[in-house]
């Protein structure tokens, strides 16, 4: 199988479902060897199998790809570690990080036991950032020894995260953090032969809320889904192919057939007293800062 992907090493986190499933296989159908890393688990992260990544792995084998399984916990520091070095130990190399493993626990914040909290910011922060660093270490020091990357690394942010949504504080506050993480690592990382960026994407997968509009919209037979999984993935692919050397440092937003660049924090209207304010004159001072500035984006 050849295309813009053809000999690249490309690992996939929660690769066995969704909007994983989706990279998984079209990084395949476009020539890389790929890891579908996936535990298993609910959307709530409880239980656990093997399955779902074999199934994916058997498809892309079908299909005459090259494909294997792995479940290790990728916010386990180790585990991912060893994820890395199970791409290396089959196939020689690695080029390509896909960061999307997940997990909700959905919740207003006043409801929120400290589990849910934890457990959502385990999977989604410290597992995007357990999997880059072992990633990173590998490449750097290839670097260090003459060798030369060209290597991606490619986040998986959120609406939620950039925009804010209701009963996700969680999620929200993990999504947002990978965006940040994104940009940092992106910076950190150039030297190395390294892009790292980020995707927002909205689909129609298990952790979509069952009566938000993303699954109530009714699509007519025979006419485009904006919200099928799949419609993420060329992005992803292209972000993990050759072409995009050039691209480090963003956060896309990606929905059906719509690609954005979402713009983060940066800063807006300002006033300079050229030395301290007291507390009773900044009543007007910021009224008018917030007069003179547009509305936080929205998720909807």
């Amino acid at each position: 199988m050849t295309g813009i992907c053809d000999g690249r090493v490309v690992i996939v986190t929660g690769g066995a479902r969704g909007i994983g499933r989706g990279h998984a296989t079209l990084f395949a159908r476009e020539g890389a060897r790929v890891v579908v890393n996936d535990w298993g688990a609910e959307v709530d992260g409880t239980g656990g199998s093997s399955g779902p990544a074999g199934e994916v792995v058997d498809e892309i084998r079908a299909g005459g790809g090259e494909a294997i399984a792995n479940g290790e916990d990728v916010a386990d520091w180790q585990g991912a570690q060893r994820l890395v070095e199970a791409a290396l130990d089959n196939y020689g190399q690695l080029d390509v990080v896909v960061n999307n493993a997940g997990i909700l626990r959905d919740r207003m914040l006043v409801n929120m036991e400290e589990q849910e909290w934890d457990e959502v910011i385990r999977v989604h922060l410290k597992g995007t950032a357990a999997v880059s660093h072992a990633a990173a270490a590998h490449w750097r020091e290839r670097s260090k020894a003459g060798g030369s990357n060209d290597a991606r690394i490619i986040n998986t942010s959120s609406g939620s995260g950039l925009y804010g949504n209701i009963g996700q504080s969680n999620y929200g506050a993990a999504k947002a953090g990978i965006a940040g993480f994104s940009i940092i690592a992106a910076m950190e990382l150039e030297r190395y032969g390294v892009t790292v960026n980020a995707i927002a994407p909205a689909a129609r997968t298990r952790m979509s809320p069952p009566q938000g509009r993303i699954r109530s919209t009714e699509i007519p037979e025979g006419h485009f889904d904006p919200y099928q999984p799949d419609n993420v993935a060329p992005l992803v692919v292209w972000l993990g192919s050759g072409e995009s050397s050039a691209v480090t440092g963003r956060v896309f937003h990606v929905a059906g057939g719509e690609i954005y660049v979402a713009l983060g924090w940066r800063p807006g209207p300002r006033i300079d007293k050229g030395e301290r304010w007291s507390p009773d004159e900044l009543g007007k001072i910021v009224s008018d800062l917030l007069e003179a500035s547009p509305e936080n984006a929205s998720l909807f």
